[in-house]
Parts: structure tokens; sequence; C-alpha cells
């Protein structure tokens, strides 16, 4: 099925699993039901993963699907960050106020803003894993970051005179 790129896929479920949770975690709001998403989705990688030409870009999809999916399925609305049952690693990132402060800030953008600030700041993707994530052109992604980023200044200065 995999040939040599076996070893390979090995390596990016293993160096990406607690990004992945955490990934999965920040948007269903619950650490368990994370985790069962990534398993499924490195079931999808393992099945397809020949067809994938990143790896790394295609496990990040198909979690961010499974995501989507979750909630269209229960029609929920998104999850306050300060909601979220973090894993562990990451609550040692991010203490509580510092999520309530991105958490307020991101509100105030437009969702195709608030997910690309957020996957690349919270996450720590880059535009191109973003663009392939979110399949969009790279440029997007980065004129979403950027405007969102402006936004969140006007926000934050404004709250804070």
């Amino acid at each position: 099925m995999f040939g040599g790129r076996r070893g390979n896929i090995d390596e990016v479920i293993s160096a990406n699993l607690d990004a992945l949770v955490r990934f999965a975690c920040f948007r269903v709001g619950d650490r368990a039901e994370a985790e069962d998403i990534v398993y499924e989705a490195v079931l999808r990688l393992l099945e397809n993963g020949d067809r994938a030409n990143d790896a790394k870009c295609y496990l990040f999809r198909i979690v961010y699907n499974l995501c989507h999916d979750k909630f269209r399925k229960k029609h929920i609305p998104t999850i306050p960050l300060e909601n979220v049952d973090m894993p562990d690693d990451a609550e040692t990132r991010l203490d509580q106020e510092e999520i309530e402060r991105i958490n307020s800030l991101l509100d105030g953008l437009p969702p195709n803003e608030a997910e690309v600030v957020r996957m690349n700041v919270v996450d720590e993707l880059s535009f191109v894993e973003i663009s392939h994530i979110l399949n969009l052109p790279q440029s997007t992604a980065k004129s979403r970051f950027y405007s969102g980023m402006k936004k969140m200044r006007q926000i934050y200065f404004t709250n804070n005179q």
C-alpha cells in the first residue's frame, strides 16, 4: 500500500499527534472527543495516504473536516476557548487569562479570518499548511491573517484606551 512511504507516514503521525489533538480540542472542546477525531483521521491517512502529497497537511485537513462535520450534525455553536478541556501540554502553554484575551479578540473577527489567525497563532501552522488544510490559495490565507491581525489590533487598542 505505502511502499517506502510507510516509515515517513509513521514519523508524521508521531511528530504531530499532540498538535493534532490540541488542534481538534480547540474546535470541539473535549479532549476525549478530540482524540477520537484524531484516531479517525489517522485511520483515514493509513487507508488513503498513498494519495497524499503532504501527510501532515492531509492529517490536519482530515481533522479540520471531521471537527466541522461534528458541528454540522449537531448544530452546536463554536465553543469558547475558556471552556476547552485542553491537553496537559497546551495548558502549560496558554494560561487562562491569555485564553480569555485571545478568545475575546477572535470573537471580534469574521469567522474566516479568526480561523486563519487561530491556526497560525494557536496551532502554530504555516501559511502553506493552512492553505492546504482550508483548500485556499496561500495568498488568501495570508490576506485573511493580516486583515484579522489588523482588526484585532484595532479591537485591542479600542478596548484599552
